[in-house]
């Protein structure tokens, strides 16, 4: 047998790596944890739609992003920061890069090869401080994005990502949060209607640290923003919260990951997310690893969607993953259903419209997420935001 016809027949036989990575590998990835990483794009295939990690994304749609050439300049923003905490730009040679994780697929890689300076984001002061970034006038050329933000030791603070306008961006955002450190991180996405953006965000987080992070997507034509969260010291705390509201023919998408690498370690996963108008499309999926040396591991997730009219579809996927026995509780659920009925005649019995009734069901159903931010101005913001979606679609 010629060494082509052995290589094609190994191919059928699914003996080599699947397309999401890991090219010298020959037998499919049987753990989270062993796919293939790279900051390299030259080290990842060409896209095709039927690889594990794009296989629910419009790939056709998304090939300026995933084949083209991205543009690594700086991006303009703008950050208001208050004492405690510091904002620069630095090279991509600088050792402060690469310290939350890489890549696992083309997007990611894609962009970390074109970046030329990071954003880097230091938060310094033991008191609560919050800086907010503001990126609006991105237009729409292809663009490539690093961030790092970084919480020193025993540093509290709050970091505000505000997405807005046009954009055809993929990007990297590190987050290392030192020992003793509490950090929350929030993203939230209110794009113009035609706007694209992939994310994927590294976490690693320190001894008796904790990580808040917070993904709120509303607008753009694709939204798909990816967290990893490694609690790699013992006694580290993850929590990832989200909140979507996709409207006709939007696609929001979030794959969460939370890898469990240390004794004595917890995270909370909960994503909630609405639907209305034809073609409305969401995906979740959410990966749990619980490694051997993880003892004493408490760990939840859950995804919950609420379908508001006909013609949406919400994809969720929970996955568990324990290498021991010895863990506090582990655990994860998934529901997707149309409005309670009772709830909408309770209050409509009191007085209130089906129309006004259907805003406060689905206030109260992301609420949830959204009080988690911390910043009174930006979720009452985000909620009349909501509320606005609905009240187009009232009239539409």
């Amino acid at each position: 047998m010629t060494e082509a016809v052995a290589t094609r027949e190994s191919v059928q036989h699914g003996f080599v790596a699947h397309s999401d990575g890991g090219l010298d590998k020959k037998v499919p990835v049987q753990t989270r944890s062993e796919r293939f990483t790279s900051t390299d794009v030259s080290d990842f295939p060409v896209v095709t739609g039927r690889e594990a990690v794009w296989k629910f994304a419009p790939v056709a749609k998304l090939a300026a992003l995933l084949n083209g050439e991205l543009d690594g300049s700086r991006i303009p923003l703008a950050v208001t920061n208050a004492t405690g905490a510091s904002s620069e730009w630095i090279g991509r040679d600088d050792a402060r890069i690469g310290r939350a994780g890489a890549p696992e697929e083309r997007a990611a890689a894609a962009a970390w090869s074109a970046f030329s300076e990071a954003h880097l984001i230091t938060v310094s002061s033991e008191e609560a401080v919050t800086t907010l970034v503001t990126r609006s006038e991105l237009g729409t050329v292809p663009r490539a994005a690093h961030t790092v933000i970084e919480a020193k030791a025993h540093a509290r603070g709050l970091v505000i990502l505000e997405n807005r306008g046009a954009a055809t961006i993929s990007e990297n955002v590190e987050i290392v949060v030192g020992d003793g450190a509490d950090l929350t991180v929030v993203s939230i996405q209110q794009w113009s209607e035609d706007a694209q953006h992939l994310a994927s965000h590294y976490a690693t987080v320190g001894r008796d640290a904790s990580l808040k992070h917070i993904v709120v997507s509303l607008g753009g034509a694709i939204v798909r923003v990816n967290p990893t969260i490694h609690l790699d010291s013992q006694g580290a705390n993850g929590e990832a919260y989200g909140a979507y509201f996709a409207d006709a023919g939007q696609h929001l998408e979030q794959q969460v990951y939370l890898d469990h690498n240390a004794p004595n370690t917890r995270s909370r996963v909960n994503y909630k997310g609405a639907l209305q108008g034809q073609g409305a499309r969401t995906v979740w999926i959410g990966d749990v690893l619980i490694r051997r040396n993880a003892s004493g591991t408490d760990s939840y997730e859950q995804n919950r969607n609420l379908t508001l009219t006909e013609g949406t579809r919400a994809d969720s996927i929970p996955n568990l993953e324990i290498e021991t026995g010895e863990i506090e509780g582990a655990g994860h659920a998934s529901a997707t259903g149309r409005f309670d009925d009772e709830h909408i005649f309770y209050l409509q019995s009191r007085g209130i419209s089906a129309q006004e009734a259907r805003k406060l069901v689905v206030r109260g159903f992301l609420l949830e997420v959204i009080g988690q931010i911390g910043n009174a101005e930006t979720e009452e913001r985000l909620q009349t935001a909501i509320e606005d979606e609905l009240a187009e679609a009232a009239h539409s």
